[in-house]
C-alpha cells in the first residue's frame, strides 16, 4: 500500500526588469514550450503541482508581474501572502545589473519584508551563442550575479535558460522544497508556543 501523497500550497511571485525574460520562464515552466514572440505582460497567474518526491507534492500559485515603471503602482498588489519572490534578471546585459539593488530589492523588502527571495539569471544560453548582435563584454558573469545573490541575502542563487530549458524545472522544484521546508518550521513553531501554554 502505498502512502497517501502531502500536498501543500505556495505563492510565488517573479519580479525583474521588463523583456528580462520572466514570461519565457514561466511558460517553458507551465508549458514545456519556449514562446516566439514577445507580449508584455501585466500580471498573470497560474497554478502548477510540483511533485518533491514519491510522497510529497506542493501546488504552485505563480504570479508574472511587469517590470515596467508604468506598473509600479499595480504590481505591489500581487506580493500579499507571497511565500517565495524570484528576483529575476537577464545575464545579457551588465548594465541592467544595479537595478537588482536599487529598485528590486529595496521594492520587494518594503512590501514583503519578511519573504525570502532567490536572485535567477536568465538567458543563460546568450553565453553560448553566436550572435553577432551580442555584445560580450556586457554578458553577466556567473560569479557576479552570485556575488549579488550573496550580498543581499537570497535563499539560492540560479542562471537558467528558458530556451534550452536548462534549470528551469529545477528553480521550481527548489522554490517548491522551499515553500513546504518553511511551511513545516512555520507549523512547529505554532506547536511548541502552544506546548508552552
Amino acid at each position: 500500500m502505498t502512502a497517501p501523497k502531502q500536498v501543500c500550497t505556495g505563492k510565488v511571485v517573479l519580479v525583474g526588469d521588463g523583456a528580462c525574460g520572466k514570461t519565457c520562464l514561466l511558460e517553458v515552466f507551465k508549458r514545456n514550450k519556449f514562446p516566439e514572440d514577445y507580449i508584455p505582460t501585466v500580471v498573470d497567474n497560474f497554478v502548477k503541482e510540483v511533485q518533491i518526491d514519491d510522497s510529497r507534492i506542493v501546488s504552485l500559485t505563480v504570479w508574472d508581474t511587469a517590470g515596467q515603471e508604468a506598473y509600479d503602482s499595480v504590481r505591489p498588489m500581487s506580493y500579499t501572502m507571497t511565500d517565495l519572490l524570484l528576483l529575476c534578471y537577464s545575464i545579457e546585459s551588465i548594465d541592467m545589473l544595479p537595478n537588482i539593488t536599487e529598485k528590486w530589492i529595496p521594492e520587494i523588502k518594503n512590501f514583503c519584508p519578511s519573504t525570502s527571495f532567490f536572485i535567477v539569471g536568465l538567458k543563460k544560453d546568450i553565453r553560448n551563442s553566436q550572435d553577432y548582435l551580442i555584445d560580450y563584454e556586457k554578458v553577466v558573469p556567473y560569479e557576479i550575479g552570485e556575488a549579488i545573490a550573496r550580498e543581499n541575502e537570497a535563499s539560492k542563487f540560479f542562471e537558467c535558460s528558458a530556451k534550452t530549458g536548462e534549470n528551469v524545472s529545477e528553480i521550481f522544484k527548489q522554490a517548491a522544497l522551499f515553500i513546504l521546508e518553511n511551511k513545516k518550521k512555520q507549523t512547529s513553531r505554532r506547536i511548541s508556543r502552544c506546548l508552552c501554554c
